[in-house]
């Protein structure tokens, strides 16, 4: 929200923001919230958004999920004077499931992990057995988009003292994951897809990218991701890999890749068809990247005129805000944030 209100052309924008959750922190820091419906279809999502938007005539809309219900409807909210940054729907489709991503983006010659999808404990089994001939660690996730909810390590090891002197890790045994997925089909409860692959110890490389429609990558900006440090890369080879994937799906304004290294070379771990959470941590590579896309999207161009500044190690650090609390006394939700870095 800073880097809109703290454009570089100075243009006074009033930020609207809407949640599920009505205590959500980033509702207490726009100028006009709003709370969504919880449980709704993407036909009742889509027209709560296009009710919204018309009502407070919205100029820019920059959806941070529920992007299968919107990105087919840019020709509705442009009736209504809105104008939504967003994929085409068939990327969104595609990049929403995990499976997708990695057959496409293997068949175009991009490096994926190893990974095999289950949805039973036989299946999940004979993945285990198969996949653990590298010995390599295997975790396991959701093949859908559910953020990192589902994420767990598979350790089969007892729990030992030493464990309980550092930080937790989200692992989980073999045989909890089977026992999970018998118990819910035997009670007739909808088992989820896993995908079973190497858990890549590395860090985390993340490119949050700037392209036009049409998927031509204007900017890419890698960050490394470990523990509270954040290092801006100047690596051509994860920027490259990251252009052929917007290429390829013909991704438009803010998206993101995730990669990791195994045997030493970067390989995909998500595509992601919206912004990322830490793209306000590409200010300081000294660009705008969320005011250069609302210019793309707008006016066709995005004011960029010099590459990032790259190299820079961040901090991140935790900060505390004061906010007006509800009617009722209680906190609205959480306050703490991380949101603010220091350059290290």
């Amino acid at each position: 929200m800073r880097l809109l209100r703290e454009n570089p052309d100075g243009v006074a924008v009033t930020i609207y923001a809407s949640n599920v959750d009505p205590g959500a922190a980033a509702l207490s820091v726009c100028d006009v919230s709003a709370v969504e419906p919880r449980y709704a279809s993407s036909e009742e999502y889509a027209r709560f958004a296009l009710d919204f938007c018309r009502m407070h005539r919205i100029d820019v809309l920059i959806p941070p999920r529920r992007l299968d219900a919107l990105a087919g409807r840019v020709a509705d909210f442009a009736a209504v004077g809105t104008s939504v940054m967003c994929s085409p729907s068939s990327a969104v489709t595609a990049l929403t499931s995990k499976v997708r991503t990695y057959e496409i983006a293997g068949a175009a010659g991009i490096p994926v992990p190893p990974w095999r999808e289950v949805s039973d404990a036989d299946e999940f089994y004979a993945a285990v057995d198969e996949l653990s001939l590298t010995g390599e660690t295997l975790c396991v996730k959701p093949s859908g988009e559910y953020s990192a909810f589902g994420f767990r390590i598979l350790d089969d090891r007892p729990l030992t003292m030493a464990n309980l002197r550092v930080a937790p890790r989200p692992v989980v045994s073999v045989e909890a994951i089977a026992g999970a997925m018998r118990r819910a089909a035997q009670d007739g409860e909808a088992v989820l897809p896993l995908l079973v692959m190497p858990f890549l110890e590395g860090p985390e490389i993340s490119i949050d990218c700037l392209s036009a429609p049409g998927g031509e990558l204007l900017m890419g900006i890698p960050r490394a991701k470990q523990g509270r440090f954040r290092m801006l890369l100047d690596d051509p080879t994860v920027v490259d890999i990251a252009r052929r994937l917007v290429r390829h799906f013909e991704l438009a304004y803010l998206t993101n890749v995730q990669l990791r290294y195994r045997g030493g070379e970067p390989v995909l771990l998500e595509v992601n068809p919206r912004p990322s959470a830490g793209l306000f941590q590409t200010s300081f590579a000294d660009v705008n990247l969320p005011w250069a896309a609302v210019r793309l999207l707008l006016q066709g161009d995005s004011g960029l005129r010099k590459p990032p500044r790259l190299g820079a190690c961040l901090a991140v650090a935790e900060a505390v805000m004061e906010i007006a609390p509800q009617l009722d006394g209680h906190l609205p939700g959480a306050v703490r944030r991380s949101a603010d870095l220091v350059p290290g």
